[in-house]
């Protein structure tokens, strides 16, 4: 797969390079670019099979791109900012991948990608005539497969009070204080969920509505989150800077 990424933090487009090899050595990153003028440079002139895209670039949006070239390419957008949604599935986008973002989250999104192509015979559907919420309606979940040493059972939607993300693990905390781990990434699962009844508030959580007891402001417009059942101890369920807009406005919907 020939890559293309267009991010103005080095830091940021180096992580990125190295997690997609280690991914897949076969990934080929063609270039890294960090402005709009530069991006649009290059895809007048050459192709890639993908596109990692920053939406706030040096001299603007990256959707500037989009008015200036024709993109046929499916686009993974990264940001520290999550109120571009829309807008991004209406340009080519087939994944959003919030910022900071870890290996799986970009694991998730190129196994997205696979199954795009596996189900439309390697022709990506036109995105931009599929609204997100469409998208999401069909993949919400309604039961979880679990194992229990060699017990096979189904845990509901409802009886999940929060999914957290611990080292590679996953686990499914039930209100009645059942862990159970899960094969799932945090990402991946995130877009399968009822948005009215779970939001991730952060990296490593992703909380029912039911599950919440009481909430505490904390600077930087984050909030701290008592859960029940209670996580383990030492380990704290704030709802990050970057999300803390869109929490408060998932509590009054």
């Amino acid at each position: 797969m020939r890559v293309l990424i267009i991010e103005d933090e080095d830091l940021a487009a180096d992580t990125l390079q190295s997690t997609l090899l280690e991914i897949n050595p076969n990934i080929q990153v063609l270039a890294i670019l960090g402005t709009v003028e530069s991006a649009v440079a290059w895809l007048k002139k050459n192709k890639a099979d993908l596109l990692f895209m920053d939406i706030h670039l040096g001299d603007g949006e990256s959707f500037q791109i989009f008015q200036q070239v024709e993109v046929s390419s499916p686009v993974i957008f990264t940001t520290a900012y999550d109120q571009y949604t829309l807008k991004a599935f209406k340009n080519q986008g087939i994944d959003y991948l919030l910022k900071p973002f870890d290996e799986e989250d970009v694991r998730a999104a190129l196994l997205k990608l696979s199954s795009i192509r596996k189900g439309s015979a390697l022709n990506l559907p036109p995105v931009q005539q599929k609204p997100p919420e469409q998208t999401v309606a069909l993949k919400i979940r309604n039961r979880f497969m679990v194992k229990l040493g060699k017990l096979i059972k189904t845990v509901g939607a409802e009886d999940v009070a929060y999914f957290m993300a611990d080292d590679k693990y996953l686990f499914l905390v039930t209100h009645d204080k059942q862990n159970y781990i899960i094969e799932e990434t945090i990402g991946s699962l995130e877009h399968q969920l009822d948005p009215a009844e779970f939001f991730r508030i952060n990296r490593k959580f992703i909380v029912n509505i039911t599950a919440i007891k009481e909430m505490y402001k904390l600077s930087r417009n984050r909030v701290r989150i008592v859960l029940s059942p209670a996580p383990p101890t030492g380990t704290e369920a704030v709802v990050s800077e970057e999300r803390a807009e869109d929490f408060k406005q998932w509590l009054n919907q």
